[in-house]
């Protein structure tokens, strides 16, 4: 290990449904050149290339929000450091989860899904968990979704043939259980979505929103950045205008990629010196 990563916090990257680590591949590497360990695990299940997940979706059949979060969990408190937590998509959500555990020194949510509380469901939300939505049944199994189904959801500032290059190397099918478990949280008393957003003593959470996103559209970000209002614990809300919900390789990406790191940088040492103890 290098001086640079013994000083600098680690980083954790969570992707979302219908992406797998692969997709973070820039993004690790950037961040490794700059110094970090970047630790960038694929959801319980997910561990195979993508190409064999598109052969053998089953593998993820049935896996909820609770399970990852716990798995990714476990992972952390393994790490030597407390790391610097991004997720994106249902990542993002699965980070405001880690974090409402006590876990990591910032938090970044990219495009989260919405945690129990958000009432807003604009129409695009529902157009892109349709393909999950339209079948009870999809709660036990996984989803594909087609390359038109993509380029609404994830790609949609993009032409169709950009989209299709991505799709191919980035897209498989996700568990439906999690849009499942978004879609009915509010219904339920102990929701696996469920987060204390008063929680005073959590790390410092920044939620990113896209202003082209069809799957996740600034309402519904705002809406969650609205929950927390009565925490004392950083919040922060940004908005890039332009930015489909496939932050993670959008022509913007670099750009998001180094904002997050210089908000977290900002506010880690002072949470770090703010919250004494063993934290991950």
């Amino acid at each position: 290990m290098t001086e640079s990563t013994e000083t600098k916090s680690p980083i954790v990257l969570i992707h979302g449904l219908w992406l797998t680590p692969r997709a973070w591949e820039h993004w690790i590497e950037r961040y490794t050149r700059l110094g970090h360990q970047v630790v960038a695990p694929a959801w319980p299940g997910m561990e195979i290339e993508v190409e064999a997940l598109r052969k053998n979706p089953e593998v993820m059949n049935g896996l909820g929000v609770t399970e990852v979060a716990d798995f990714y969990e476990t992972i952390i408190r393994e790490l030597a450091r407390p790391p610097i937590i991004v997720g994106h998509s249902f990542g993002g959500l699965i980070t405001q989860l880690l974090l409402d555990r006590g876990l990591g020194v910032a938090g970044i949510a990219i495009h989260p899904a919405p945690i129990k509380g958000v009432l807003r469901l604009p129409l695009s939300s529902l157009r892109s968990a349709l393909p999950a939505l339209a079948n009870p049944a999809n709660r036990k199994r996984t989803v594909a979704l087609s390359a038109k189904q993509f380029h609404y959801a994830f790609t949609n500032t993009l032409t169709a043939q950009e989209s299709e290059v991505i799709y191919q190397r980035y897209a498989v099918p996700a568990p439906g259980r999690p849009v499942f478990q978004a879609a009915t949280a509010n219904l339920l008393r102990h929701a696996a979505t469920r987060i204390d957003v008063r929680n005073d003593t959590r790390a410092p959470l920044l939620l990113i929103a896209g202003g082209a996103d069809h799957t996740v559209p600034t309402s519904l970000v705002r809406e969650t950045y609205g929950r927390y209002r009565k925490s004392r614990a950083v919040t922060d809300y940004q908005e890039f205008p332009r930015m489909p919900h496939f932050a993670l390789g959008a022509p913007q990406w670099e750009r998001v990629a180094d904002h997050i790191l210089h908000w977290a940088e900002r506010h880690t040492a002072r949470h770090i010196r703010k919250n004494s103890g063993d934290q991950r």
